[in-house]
């Protein structure tokens, strides 16, 4: 599990360079699907990652900002790093005796849901996943080449 948040975090740090080397004015533009925006997308990836893993499974008290409080990609990037430095030592701590224990999720109903922390880490991970592919649409949209999802090559598997 490490190895495919590892492969998140590789992935997104080369949005963020993609980001970097595109009109500020594309990051917020208004696009079909999904959040709509490029780069409040990248923030919600952060915020859900952090949010279900430090919030959630670890049940600590965390802060997530709004958005608009860091609405540039200087400051998402850091709100992301941020995120990292809390979450990494859990990700890279995970044991299978971890697997199926369970966190209580309130839903916007004030519904409680059980969820075990293996089903919450892989959801965390195919969230980001899936957002990626809507940041690739969009790239081709403005007529840029994606940042590459290939897993392959990435020397993660590499002893």
């Amino acid at each position: 599990m490490q190895k495919l948040f590892e492969y998140n975090w590789q992935v997104r740090k080369d949005w963020f360079d993609w980001c970097s080397r595109v009109d500020k004015e594309e990051l917020v533009k208004q696009r079909t699907g999904g959040l709509g925006y490029i780069l409040p997308t990248l923030y919600h990836i952060v915020a859900v990652e952090y949010g279900w893993i430090c919030g959630g499974i670890q049940e600590r008290d965390i802060d997530i900002p709004a958005f608009e409080e860091v609405a540039s990609l200087e400051l998402v990037q850091d709100f992301s790093a941020r995120c990292h430095a809390e979450l990494a030592p859990f990700v890279y701590g995970w044991s299978e005796e971890l697997e199926d224990r369970i966190m209580v999720d309130i839903t916007d109903e004030g519904e409680r849901e059980p969820h075990p922390y293996g089903e919450v880490m892989r959801h965390v991970i195919a969230h980001e996943i899936h957002h990626v592919g809507q940041l690739s649409v969009w790239a081709r949209e403005i007529g840029q080449r994606p940042v590459t999802a290939n897993l392959i090559g990435r020397g993660l598997f590499e002893k």
